[in-house]
């Protein structure tokens, strides 16, 4: 911890919400659509799950601070998560939560399990302060994520028609498991209103 800061200043620093951002082919422009739109205030942090190559370098964090004032970073190892931030998982890993912090494996496990491996996690870790959010993608990554946010008490999201691949929201819907299926720049709005209403 750094010297002079307290506890109380630590908390004020964690998130309201965490919210998990789950996405393949496709999902590129539905995550710059969302950051676009969404305030740089919020008191959310923000983790982006993308199905990436694993031997591609990813640019994606470079390319998303470009659509938002929040600050944007590769997640590692114990670093923090922190209140209007924006974190991307590195490529050819399993990104995981817990107290607060990121917990990186590398190689990742398997193919097209990232976004269910971070949703799960974050389900245990933030109960009802967890939310996912289903964007456009191949096969059904994120489906079961998002069934344990539920469990947990917390809300999940899937992109609507506008999403290029349909598979993985449309799993994710049909799942049962989703609270809200909106366009994405209506989804700001709702984060909004469900931070409002956990506060009173």
């Amino acid at each position: 911890m750094k010297k002079g800061v307290s506890f109380v200043d630590m908390r004020a620093l964690h998130p309201k919400f965490i919210v998990g951002i789950g996405g393949s082919a496709g999902a590129l422009n539905g995550y710059k659509a969302l950051l676009n739109t969404m305030p740089a205030n919020t008191g959310m942090a923000f983790v982006i799950i993308s199905h990436m190559n694993p031997t591609a370098h990813s640019q994606l964090a470079e390319i998303l601070s470009r659509h938002t004032k929040m600050i944007v970073k590769v997640a590692s190892e114990a670093m923090p998560i922190e209140a209007n931030n924006v974190y991307v998982i590195p490529s050819d890993s399993d990104l995981l939560m817990e107290n607060y912090t990121f917990k990186v494996t590398f190689p990742r496990s398997g193919r097209n399990k990232q976004v269910d491996l971070f949703f799960i996690s974050l389900a245990e870790a933030m109960g009802e302060r967890a939310i996912g959010i289903v964007l456009s993608g191949y096969d059904h990554d994120g489906t079961e994520g998002c069934k344990q946010i539920k469990a947990n008490g917390g809300k999940t999201f899937a992109q609507d028609m506008s999403a290029e691949v349909e598979f993985m929201p449309l799993s994710a819907r049909d799942s049962g498991n989703i609270d809200f299926v909106i366009p994405l720049d209506k989804i700001p709005g709702k984060l909004k209103s469900l931070a409002d209403a956990l506060e009173t």
